[in-house]
């Protein structure tokens, strides 16, 4: 059998890190051609099939197909259909061009000046996560774990050799949850098996705290509860009391235990989240994925709140997603609103008002914000209105086929 090229396997793997059905590629495809071009192509039917022998690499797309596919994805032509490794977009290249000249300038192979840098880039690329599809954010992190491989080979002391590797630790750990978040659960297990390693290495509790947590979330998100809760409590033992680690893990244990319909060890948890919160200042990047905002408290409750079906998770919920929105703690949130909006749609089933949660359920799906590993929670709510035979249902189901499956 001949091997896929790798332009094809790249073809399909960027369609599928966007989320995009089949139909919904070849629909951007025909947008984005000109009025000239549009009248030349043929029926979308035929697109469809013309799309599948590309991915499959039974056929090279041919003009104007890689103009319109390069321009579609938001990347160069040459680079989609060429045979080199995926490389990131002009801006990545700026970034480690800096550093590069940073640890030129030093005096030593590294330098205090570029381990400077590449610390201040793991924090900017950790604000980003919230904001930025994960498919994007994860081409800007591996090229700062290339880097980061080149300069191990580099002379240095001791000391710079510890800061590379916490550095390499936390990219190795927020690409781990970039490819959680697609769903591409083995190469997320390889990324925080390095990031454990690194966190061993230098004995680095927090680090090490938050694989744990984070390999608590993945396992959540698939339905094994219980492994989530040893996992979240394992974090919990790991990370220093201080740490936003050490709270995160608090947070998941309490989402771990609501899941299994515990509901005192759930409010317990909670209530023990809250007493960790309430001393904390709102922190300077309160968007850092690995700092605690205690306004992600909030946001954690009404979803723990409503996974347990409990009463109060309804007008919890109706204030984060109102906040969220808002700018009166900063900037509007858009993707934790649309994870806010799940939260609200659940609570509002088990208030019994399944319209209004059917809505919700629709304005998440389509606002194009939901990350892979959140689609169980809409494909929850979704199956719940089917079996009250919601006449919004299949319109939900069909949106949802659309555009939350490969």
């Amino acid at each position: 059998m001949t091997d896929i090229p790798p332009w094809a396997v790249r073809l399909r793997e960027e369609r599928r890190e966007r989320c995009w059905s089949s139909k919904e590629m070849v629909r951007r495809l025909v947008d984005a051609a000109d009025e000239h071009v549009q009248a030349h192509l043929p029926a979308r039917e035929s697109l469809l099939r013309m799309l599948r022998m590309w991915e499959s690499g039974k056929r090279r797309p041919r003009d104007p197909y890689p103009m319109l596919l390069a321009r579609v994805l938001g990347i160069d032509a040459a680079e989609l259909f060429g045979d080199g490794v995926r490389d990131g977009a002009a801006d990545g290249d700026d970034e480690l061009d800096a550093l590069e000249l940073a640890r030129r300038a030093a005096a030593s192979d590294i330098g205090s000046a570029t381990l400077e840098q590449l610390e201040l880039a793991v924090d900017d690329l950790a604000m980003a996560y919230p904001g930025t599809p994960p498919h994007e954010l994860l081409v800007r992190v591996r090229r700062h774990l290339a880097y980061v491989g080149q300069l191990m080979d580099a002379k240095k002391t001791l000391a710079e050799h510890r800061r590379l590797l916490v550095a390499g630790g936390w990219l190795s750990l927020l690409a781990a949850t970039c490819l959680i978040d697609l769903r591409r659960f083995p190469a997320a297990a390889a990324r925080l098996r390095t990031a454990a390693q690194f966190a061993k290495d230098t004995e680095h509790r927090e680090i090490a705290a938050w694989c744990l947590e984070t390999e608590a979330w993945q396992v959540l998100t698939t339905g094994d509860y219980r492994r989530a809760l040893d996992l979240s409590q394992a974090a919990q033992r790991v990370a220093p009391r201080s740490s936003s680690a050490y709270i995160q893990a608090t947070a998941q244990e309490g989402r771990a235990w609501a899941r299994l319909g515990a509901a005192k060890e759930t409010h317990a948890t909670l209530s023990r989240v809250a007493h960790l919160v309430e001393p904390l200042p709102v922190p300077d990047r309160p968007e850092h994925h690995y700092r605690y905002d205690p306004a992600k408290s909030d946001a954690f409750t009404a979803t723990t709140l409503s996974w347990l079906g409990d009463p109060a998770a309804e007008p919890y919920a109706r204030g984060v997603l109102a906040r969220l929105q808002s700018t009166t703690d900063g900037p509007p949130r858009p993707r934790r609103a649309a994870s806010a909006r799940l939260d609200l749609a659940l609570a509002l089933l088990a208030a019994d008002q399944p319209e209004e949660a059917g809505h919700a359920t629709l304005t998440a799906i389509t606002s194009g914000l939901l990350v892979p590993s959140n689609y169980w929670r809409a494909a929850e709510v979704i199956s719940a209105l089917e079996t009250r035979h919601l006449p919004k249902a299949a319109e939900l189901r069909e949106a949802y086929q659309e555009l939350c499956t490969p």
